[in-house]
């Protein structure tokens, strides 16, 4: 017995050897199976490698929809310009048209004004109501406006004037034709009436024979011409010449 006593601590030591001894037997496959665990950790790395696939097909549908889009916003200012541009057609041959109109149309002839057509207006006793002007133009306006038989005694009294006086100014004042030389004032005017007219001599007085019709003023003497009652052209010539021949009138 005391042999066999001596022998189990022995033993038990043994089993606790072996016991402790195998707890790193333990580890030891611990740590082998750690490996196994890491070989399944290349599944993510694996994903990360399809990572750049994925952001790579989502870069090229990105620029599909870039594409897309430019080439709808290329077609659309493609449609604005063509909208642009038909406007602008349209209104060049509008103007093609009118132009060709235009030329096949014959001109049309000027509507005289109604100003221009439209004689001068009659004063009382017939007078013609002519603007004030110098030269011949408004005293040839003032004759043609002059109605009947004493328009041509108007014709008369100028043509007389002018063959006798070559140098003579003429003008329109107050509604009478006024006779002149430069310089010198003016020395006859007549002036039209209902049933004559009044020829006005400014130095009258100083004429011979004198002439019959008396003024207001001093030196003005008067001759009326009727139309059965006219002074001949040699006694109208004769106080014509005297009468350019003297200072004038000057108003």
């Amino acid at each position: 017995m005391s042999g066999a006593a001596e022998r189990l601590p022995c033993l038990t030591f043994g089993v606790q050897t072996v016991k402790r001894e195998a707890m790193p037997g333990k580890a030891k496959t611990q740590a082998k199976k750690r490996p196994s665990k890491a070989t399944k950790r290349p599944s993510r790395t694996e994903s990360a490698r399809t990572r750049p696939a994925r952001t790579a097909s989502a870069r090229t549908a990105s620029a599909r929809t870039a594409s897309a889009r430019t080439a709808s916003a290329r077609t659309a200012s493609a449609r604005t310009a063509s909208t642009r541009t038909a406007p602008a057609r349209t209104a060049s041959a509008s103007k093609v048209s009118t132009n060709e109109k235009t030329r096949r149309a014959p001109a049309r002839p000027k509507k005289v004004g109604k100003k221009a057509a439209r004689k001068p207006a009659l004063l009382s006793g017939d007078n013609p109501q002519i603007a004030k002007g110098e030269g011949e133009a408004p005293v040839r306006a003032y004759i043609e406006a002059i109605p009947d038989w004493k328009q041509d005694v108007g014709r008369r009294l100028d043509a007389l004037i002018t063959r006798t006086v070559p140098k003579v100014r003429k003008a329109v004042k107050w509604n009478s034709p006024f006779y002149g030389i430069e310089g010198q004032g003016w020395f006859l005017s007549f002036h039209c009436f209902k049933k004559y007219v009044k020829v006005a001599f400014f130095r009258g007085t100083s004429l011979r024979p004198l002439p019959p019709g008396e003024s207001k003023h001093d030196e003005v003497r008067y001759v009326d011409i009727y139309e059965t009652d006219q002074p001949s052209d040699a006694l109208l010539t004769r106080w014509i010449r005297q009468a350019s021949k003297l200072p004038g009138w000057i108003p």
